[in-house]
């Protein structure tokens, strides 16, 4: 029987990403190309700029705090521990920490998240 790869990261290698929060990727390798997995933390009273993945699927799940996510054109929708939020590929989203704790999120992107994908909208408009 195969040992299982098992990676770690670093709380050190946490960084702070244009969006507006601070993200570590838990798993994110060329050689695993199907899937990646980040942890987002948004601070409080703070809204990430409205983005959107091309190719790419993502999903939030919340782990602690509050907020409001928007996803395309949907109303803010309310998001706490235990919410998961479905982004098809290609929609604007942005989330917003409603509360008085850090917002906390593991994003889950199939494909896995590569930099080219990422679209700023309120830089290049709806």
């Amino acid at each position: 029987m195969e040992s299982a790869d098992v990676y770690r990261c670093s709380e050190d290698a946490e960084y702070y990403f244009k969006e507006g929060c601070h993200i570590l990727e838990w798993l994110n390798r060329e050689d695993d190309p199907a899937v990646s997995v980040a942890r987002a933390r948004v601070a409080p009273g703070v809204r990430t700029r409205r983005h959107r993945l091309i190719g790419i699927a993502e999903r939030y799940l919340v782990l602690e705090g509050r907020g409001e996510v928007e996803v395309a054109d949907r109303p803010p929708a309310p998001v706490g521990p235990g919410s998961v939020v479905l982004i098809p590929a290609g929609c604007d989203q942005c989330i917003t920490n409603t509360g008085t704790e850090p917002l906390v999120f593991l994003a889950v992107c199939t494909p896995r998240f590569v930099p080219e994908a990422y679209i700023d909208s309120e830089e290049d408009g709806p």
